[in-house]
């Protein structure tokens, strides 16, 4: 067995273990066996061109919408599959010097190549004026807090945004804290740092779930685990988001500092819900 980790726009941090062995074909009717039989490109004529949506509607999501990723490795292979569904939209009204806000609250499930079930998870988007912010949570990469067994975790996100209509230049970014304690003493801070954010587009960006007009997002995301003042681990990785407004995110891809592909994420299967 072989870690290898996933990190889904600004989305999803994932840790799956992949067999080097072959695997077995998932069931008929499976989130796999849906992902794997999808088209590698439908035409573009028949593909979806989803429009910027307003704040009520994040990412235009509504109760029930179903959105499927394929997470494939440097060589293209499968590794798993994620799928999110929206659980509940809610909207809150402004107060004082808050403006109103939507929020979208969406379940999680991912599962591996041989379709088992490997963690379920809640997330929330919020939208206000004209701009989603994902889960900061999202940030994190399982597999950091891997060797810290049996410890506290307490989570500080700072969410990533997302703009409706954005235009072209830079993005702020977003940061994770986790703070790593035993119930003594402080052990660890695990650090995920998003920078650099730049954007561009719009772009026609095609997958198995149909042809969107989409925002590249080019950004630096750093990994730190710090045991001391003197003592830090850190991993850098280069990121490139493709987001439709009316969507969300539809590819993600990952590369190692030096450019090499690493990682990808993509938008297979995309089930409306209602509005």
């Amino acid at each position: 067995m072989r870690a290898v980790f996933f990190r889904f726009g600004g989305l999803l941090a994932l840790g799956l273990a992949a067999a080097c062995t072959s695997r077995p074909e998932a069931p008929a009717g499976s989130p796999v066996a849906e992902a794997t039989a999808a088209p590698a490109a439908p035409p573009a004529a028949t593909a979806p061109v989803a429009a910027a949506p307003d704040c009520r509607q994040p990412f235009g999501l509504c109760d029930g919408t179903e959105l499927t990723y394929r997470l494939t490795n440097e060589k293209n292979k499968l590794e798993g599959v994620q799928v999110l569904k929206v659980a509940r939209i809610s909207q809150h009204a402004a107060e004082k010097k808050s403006p109103a806000y939507a929020e979208a609250l969406l379940k999680s499930s991912l599962y591996d190549a041989s379709n088992r079930l490997l963690r379920n998870d809640e997330f929330v988007y919020l939208c206000r004026n004209d701009t989603v912010l994902t889960d900061g949570r999202l940030l994190l990469d399982p597999a950091l807090l891997s060797s810290f067994r049996d410890r506290r975790f307490a989570y500080e996100p700072q969410h990533l945004p997302w703009p409706n209509q954005p235009v072209a230049g830079p993005l702020p970014g977003g940061r994770l804290i986790v703070q790593v304690s035993s119930p003594s003493t402080d052990i660890a801070r695990v650090v995920t740092t998003v920078s650099q954010r730049q954007v561009s587009g719009p772009v026609a960006t095609t997958t198995p779930a149909g042809t969107f007009q989409c925002y590249k997002v080019e950004a630096r995301y750093e990994y730190a685990t710090e045991l001391r003042p003197d003592l830090t681990r850190r991993t850098v990785k280069r990121v490139t988001d493709y987001y439709a407004p009316g969507t969300g995110l539809v590819r993600t891809e990952m590369r190692d500092a030096d450019g090499e592909l690493d990682r990808v994420a993509e938008l297979v299967k995309l089930a409306a819900g209602s509005r």
